[in-house]
């Protein structure tokens, strides 16, 4: 008899079931995994997606282009911004309760007295479901580092590192050095690794060397530039040019697109695929709350940037996007983030600051935000507390006028609070006008 039957009983219960949030290791995953797969040959192909920043616009675009080619897919992916089925999605759609419960039953029952973390049971059950879905392809996104986590007990047959940067680092280590070792854990002996940022590639190389693993590095084996209506990517022995820019905004998913395609390059002797798919694909890729512009009156932009180097990319968006007005900010972060240089990125584009306590034990006090604000704007910016993140938006959007931006950043709790408001106005005729989505 399953023990629930619901799916929001299975997560409660899951998030207390193991002592610690977070428990870095293969040793408890990779043994509850061997009872559960039964079968040592996996019947799909798998391609591992690690690196700080980057990481879902990787996964979203070998998803949609795979899929265009014709190809059934598989991804996992982490966190979830509304609903935890979008965690594990086969041919581009969420899995659906009933399938989600009935993985955790299986790997509930191949645990016995093992225990597991609440990531780790939604990697295995993601893992549970490719099993059965006759898939060609699995797409799996490391949740942090590499090396120990979760989705590593699988042996990829491709590894894609997007950035390397400082987060999380009392997990992972305090310097690039430590960070990149434990991204580096996904390689595999004899088996191609991209790297798709090239301030990256140094720090990969000698563990890849070790491994006997060809590494492609973008800028060295693989490069792109952009022509402004187009872009062009090419590697030796194959170019492709007057490609379609990708409908993820913002010039760095250039970047990411560029190391997908050396992925697929690679990948092809298994998984061929026509330029018309990568046409396709590249159009096609959405993910909600990375760099989402809703144009408007006020327009409003959400990214769950989180960390220096993520919203050092979010302000370089946005000085390109068209902005008559103020603009106002939507802000909270967890307290164990680097939030003063967060926030000293990005004050100088801001004029009003609208704080939300995100309601979680990680999350910053509003009070401890203003100060920092207050201490790194210098110039008397108008900073607001409020108790959670959709009384912080409605703040600024009663606010805002019809040429203001209003920013949604610094978290996924944040976006994700907030996200589901916007796309339900979507409907209705106010000061929204046109629907989410990162192509405009």
């Amino acid at each position: 008899m399953s023990r629930f039957r619901k799916l929001d009983e299975w997560l409660r219960w899951q998030e207390g079931l193991h002592p610690k949030k977070i428990d870095l290791g293969l040793e408890r995953v990779a043994s509850v995994w061997r009872k559960a797969a039964h079968r040592a040959q996996l019947p799909f192909r798998v391609i591992t997606v690690a690196g700080t920043n980057g990481k879902g616009s990787c996964v979203a675009f070998l998803d949609a282009i795979y899929r265009a080619a014709g190809y059934r897919v598989g991804c996992f992916t982490s966190p979830h911004l509304v609903n935890y089925n979008e965690r594990i999605r086969v041919d581009g759609k969420a899995a659906d309760d009933e399938l989600i419960c009935a993985a955790f039953e299986r790997i509930d029952q191949a645990r016995g007295g093992t225990s597991i973390t609440y990531f780790e049971f939604s990697a295995l059950a993601a893992l549970s479901i490719f099993l059965d879905a006759q898939l060609d392809v699995v797409v799996l996104e490391v949740g942090m580092g590499g090396r120990l986590d979760a989705v590593n007990i699988l042996d990829p047959d491709l590894a894609l590192v997007t950035t390397i940067g400082l987060d999380h680092t009392e997990w992972l280590g305090s310097t690039l050095h430590e960070i990149a070792r434990e991204k580096a854990g996904i390689m595999r002996p004899g088996k191609p690794v991209v790297c798709a940022s090239p301030s990256a590639s140094e720090l990969l190389f000698d563990h890849a060397r070790r491994l006997h693993a060809a590494i492609y590095v973008s800028g060295i084996d693989f490069s792109y530039q952009n022509n402004g209506a187009s872009w062009d990517w090419w590697s030796e022995g194959r170019r492709m040019e007057e490609l379609p820019l990708p409908c993820l905004q913002g010039e760095y998913q250039l970047q990411n697109a560029a190391g997908v395609i050396m992925a697929l390059t690679l990948m092809r002797s298994w998984l061929a695929v026509e330029r018309g798919a990568v046409e396709q694909g590249l159009q096609a890729a959405q993910v909600r709350g990375r760099f989402q512009v809703i144009p408007g009156t006020p327009g409003i932009v959400l990214d769950v940037a989180h960390n220096v180097e993520a919203v050092q990319v979010f302000v370089e968006n946005l000085r390109r996007l068209p902005r008559a007005g103020q603009t106002k900010a939507v802000f909270g972060m967890m307290s164990d983030k680097d939030v003063k240089s967060v926030v000293a990125v990005v004050a100088p584009l801001v004029d009003e600051w609208y704080l939300a306590d995100l309601g979680v034990s990680r999350g910053m006090p509003t009070a401890r935000l203003s100060e920092i604000i207050a201490a790194v704007a210098l110039d008397n910016v108008k900073i607001t507390q409020y108790s959670n993140a959709v009384t912080a938006f409605e703040g600024a959007m009663a606010d805002a006028s019809a040429g203001d931006t209003v920013l949604v950043f610094g978290s996924f709790w944040l976006v994700g609070d907030i996200l589901p408001l916007v796309e339900r106005k979507q409907s209705k005729p106010n000061k929204l006008s046109a629907p989410a989505g990162n192509c405009i």
